[in-house]
């Protein structure tokens, strides 16, 4: 499937309103990321932050789950959406 920039900022956005509202895991990604609360607000629509939120999503395959269940989305969007934002481009080192 293919899926466009747009599409994928929306998952994003999802994902980033889902980890807002996740007591225990934002503040992980907020330490992770380096970013503060004032950052969610002003980088919101930035392609490439909605991208590192992504990233930061798919580094446990529980919380996709978790995310895509309460999306109602399937597992793989997710990986979809952060490879159709910038610097999402799989890196083939052959």
């Amino acid at each position: 499937m293919s899926m466009t920039q747009e599409f994928a900022e929306t998952v994003a956005l999802q994902a980033l309103g889902w980890l807002v509202a996740n007591d225990d895991l934002l503040p992980v990604f907020l330490g992770a990321s380096g970013a503060s609360e004032g950052d969610l607000r002003a980088r919101a629509a930035d392609p490439e932050f909605l991208g590192s939120v992504l990233e930061f999503l798919t580094m446990d395959d529980a919380w996709v789950v978790a995310f895509c269940d309460a999306q109602d989305l399937s597992y793989e969007t997710p990986m979809q959406a952060r490879a159709a934002l910038p610097g999402g481009a799989q890196v083939h080192w052959t």
